[in-house]
């Protein structure tokens, strides 16, 4: 870095052909230049300059390294700008993570109309329901559902993450409905193999929280083919509202236990650091905010009890 300073000290004296005018034009003293021009022909091991009291001029080796130091300047000076550009104009790759089944139902759409409003950003977007480690896997921004873990990363909340419970009405019919969430434990519940709490559903209710182990008919890893396996018929599930709306409000899906609110998540964008944050990741942020939050589509025009209010919290 040192030298790289001195370098362009004396590509300012050799252009101005004055150490007192480059002195003024850099904010430093003549003195300072004067070392910075001596380290230059030091390392190069040749004179550089001819100083007269009243003129400066380049010698032979003094005037081919600066034409070849003013091309290398203006290449840095370019990609400067080119990186300039790059951070005020969204472009380049953009890698996002994101959790499988919320992916699946929701960002295709969402990305699709991002892209049509910044076409010069590429989309890699990896779905996994592992939480990944963004700065050593190098992706650049993740959408998470509840606790954030990492505190050293930059967290935008963008919606609630409601969950409910509920069953095909074909199998209400043949199993009845639990009217209690200790009644769970007798019934044919599907369950996700990565809920935190394990197998036990936390729900809220007139006299507090009830903690309830349920005896799983079926787990599994992916929240879809838990949707898809209740709207056949096969059980009980827990799950978020963005993966089933569409059904309670169709009537695929009947939500029960409306006295018992899940506990309510949120769903964040987060990213490493807020520090010269790029320009595609700061306008993708701001895109999924605003396609999504703050009140979600598929929340619209569920029965209000479904949505009850219960405490939040991000585990």
């Amino acid at each position: 870095m040192d030298r790289l300073t001195s370098i362009l000290v004396f590509t300012k004296v050799a252009s101005a052909r004055s150490f007192a005018a480059a002195a003024r034009a850099l904010r430093m003293s003549p003195a300072v230049v004067s070392k910075h021009v001596q380290s230059v022909e030091d390392w190069v091991g040749a004179r550089l300059l001819n100083r007269t009291t009243r003129h400066v001029s380049l010698t032979e080796a003094g005037a081919s390294f600066y034409a070849r130091n003013q091309r290398i300047i203006e290449d840095l000076e370019e990609a400067r700008a080119s990186a300039a550009r790059g951070h005020a104009v969204p472009s380049g790759t953009l890698r996002v993570s994101a959790p499988v089944s919320f992916g699946m139902r929701h960002l295709g759409p969402i990305l699709a109309r991002y892209m049509s409003a910044y076409p010069n950003v590429l989309i890699d977007l990896v779905l996994d329901d592992r939480r990944v480690n963004l700065v050593e896997e190098g992706f650049d921004v993740a959408i998470r559902i509840g606790h954030l873990e990492d505190s050293s990363l930059v967290a935008r909340r963008i919606a609630p993450s409601r969950e409910v419970v509920c069953a095909a009405p074909s199998y209400l019919a043949r199993r009845g409905e639990p009217k209690a969430p200790e009644e769970l434990s007798a019934h044919d519940c599907l369950d996700y193999t990565l809920r935190s709490t394990g197998a036990v559903w936390r729900l809220a209710g007139p006299r507090g929280e009830h903690a309830v182990r349920i005896n799983p008919r079926m787990t599994a890893t992916s929240g879809e083919l838990l949707r898809q396996a209740a709207l056949a018929g096969a059980g009980i599930i827990l799950c978020p509202t963005f993966l089933v709306g569409d059904d309670l409000a169709a009537g695929r899906l009947v939500s029960i236990l409306t006295r018992y609110s899940p506990i309510e998540r949120t769903l964040y964008a987060v990213y490493p650091s807020r520090r010269q944050l790029s320009a595609k990741v700061r306008s993708f942020v701001e895109h999924v905010a605003a396609e999504i939050g703050p009140q979600p589509a598929w929340d619209r025009g569920l029965p209000r009890k479904t949505l009850r209010k219960a405490r939040t919290v991000e585990s």
